[in-house]
């Protein structure tokens, strides 16, 4: 063990102060931080430390470690790089008083205590002296109260690893994900009772974590002292391993199985590890015994997780189980105008839509709306469709299959997606489905492997090169407004990344 000295403390503390200044307003940093500093920081090992926080009357220290134990924590963490525990005390001197007489020596530690005659290291706080103690109506105002409450939940959710902007408020619902938020709500309003497990499954940026974040926020809003849980399938693997080697099973068991609300994300990577398989099995029993809830993301449904065990299988099952699907043109552009406005960065509809018809997630959509908030802020440009539209075009490259294909197997792929025969593809009938397979064929040609529009029309019985370009054009058209082409075309470019 090792007492750090003065100088190292006001150096730690003055960081840590810094990191609390932003993280809480000033009527809570001012009341609860300013006027209960670090009196001791001590090295216990050399990945741990002790940290004892010294407070002028009971009420404070009591207050403080009830309502932002964890926000000083997490603070004192980061600025130690190491395992924090935190002791509260009354009246404990920061450091060594300076040199006094032998009349103030003889002065008894009961008069010293009675008056709160605390002698505190001026360089630990920029803002405390035991002139400064808050006033009584400052304690208890309504504005201190309401600011505390509101940076409790802030410190828990931070504890619990949620993001703080996902939330019901900022969800955008349409018919691609309705009954997935309206599970959502009815969970977080009940939880345990309306569907135990809910099950989300769905590709990347439907809004899986989203919903999941949503339910634990709204839970907390209603009861503050819910124990809420949350990780990763990869987490939860992760601390398992982690206990085995430790020999620390029992902390393991007693974090999930006490548990009232049991989040785990992306539960498919716990596949194929039997002793992890194992673990959530009783885990799973435990909690649902106990009546707490359970709330699951897959990339797919249980029945297609390879390597995942049957009984897990019929236990996911059991719940509710819903498929997110890909948001639409219209929920896509929903869900732009939400986060852009949240991130104070107010777009036009028209820029808007302009982007929702050529990006396909939510989660490339926070992409580009970081992308276009970095050039107004850092850059001073406007927001315009030429910035759009070079933004589009940097991710376009970037998130776009390299297609090395040659024009057979480009073909083939068209007619295999959309079950025709490549002679039907490649000739002159004008059957609606199969007139719409050969366009998306040609725009396939001419955008992917960028063949000129002459060759494209000798490989489709020799057409005219003015055919071409008018299919081509109506495929691009498509592709903004029609979310089933968008699908096909993009499909088809996965599809023929991998075959090249």
């Amino acid at each position: 063990m090792q007492t750090l000295d003065h100088l190292e403390q006001s150096r730690i503390w003055k960081k840590t102060c810094e990191k609390l200044k932003q993280e809480l307003s000033p009527a809570v940093y001012n009341t609860w931080i300013v006027a209960n500093p670090a009196s001791q920081i001590v090295l216990t090992s050399a990945d741990s430390a002790l940290v004892t926080i010294s407070s002028p009357t009971a009420f404070h220290s009591t207050n403080l470690k009830k309502n932002l134990h964890p926000v000083l924590t997490a603070a004192l963490q980061a600025v130690l790089q190491a395992r924090v525990e935190i002791e509260y005390q009354v009246g404990q001197r920061l450091v060594s008083p300076p040199t006094q007489t032998n009349s103030q020596q003889n002065r008894s530690e009961e008069e010293l205590n009675s008056n709160a005659n605390l002698v505190f290291d001026p360089n630990l706080s920029d803002a405390f002296s035991t002139n400064q103690s808050p006033r009584a109506e400052d304690l208890f105002s309504p504005q201190t109260i309401q600011s505390t409450k509101e940076d409790r939940l802030k410190a828990k959710v931070q504890s619990i690893g949620l993001r703080a902007d996902y939330v019901f408020e900022n969800f955008a619902v349409s018919t691609s994900n309705e009954m997935a938020h309206a599970a959502a709500v009815a969970v977080s309003n009940n939880p345990s009772t309306s569907y135990n497990p809910l099950f989300f499954y769905g590709g990347v940026g439907v809004g899986k974590t989203h919903l999941m974040h949503a339910i634990a926020h709204n839970i907390l809003k209603r009861d503050f002292d819910v124990k809420i849980v949350y990780c990763t399938g990869e987490e939860f693997t992760n601390e398992i391993v982690q206990a085995i080697q430790t020999k620390r099973a029992s902390n393991f068991k007693l974090k999930y199985r006490s548990a009232h609300v049991l989040l785990i994300d992306d539960v498919q990577f716990i596949a194929g590890k039997n002793a992890v398989q194992e673990e959530f099995f009783h885990t799973f029993n435990a909690l649902i015994k106990q009546n707490s809830q359970i709330v699951l993301t897959s990339d797919r449904p249980p029945q297609e997780i390879s390597l995942l065990e049957s009984r897990l299988k019929s236990r996911f099952e059991a719940g509710l189980m819903i498929d997110i699907q890909q948001p639409s043109f219209e929920l896509r552009t929903a869900i732009l105008l939400v986060k852009s406005q949240a991130a104070g960065l107010p777009i036009p509809i028209e820029l808007a839509k302009m982007i929702a018809s050529r990006v396909e997630s939510a989660r490339k959509i926070e992409g580009i709306i970081t992308s276009i908030r970095s050039e107004v802020e850092l850059k001073g440009k406007q927001v315009s469709p030429e910035l759009i539209e070079k933004i589009l075009s940097l991710e376009t490259k970037r998130a776009r299959p390299n297609i090395t294909a040659s024009p057979t197997q480009v073909i083939r792929a068209v007619a295999n997606h959309f079950k025709l025969k490549q002679s039907a593809l490649r000739g002159t009938r004008r059957v609606k489905h199969i007139v719409f397979a050969r366009h998306i064929a040609m725009y396939i040609l001419k955008e992917e492997l960028s063949l000129p529009l002459t060759e494209i029309g000798r490989w489709f019985s020799d057409r005219d090169h003015t055919s071409i370009l008018y299919a081509t054009r109506k495929i691009g058209q498509e592709i903004r407004v029609n979310d089933q082409v968008f699908q096909d075309v993009s499909a088809l470019r996965t599809t023929l990344s991998l075959t090249g």
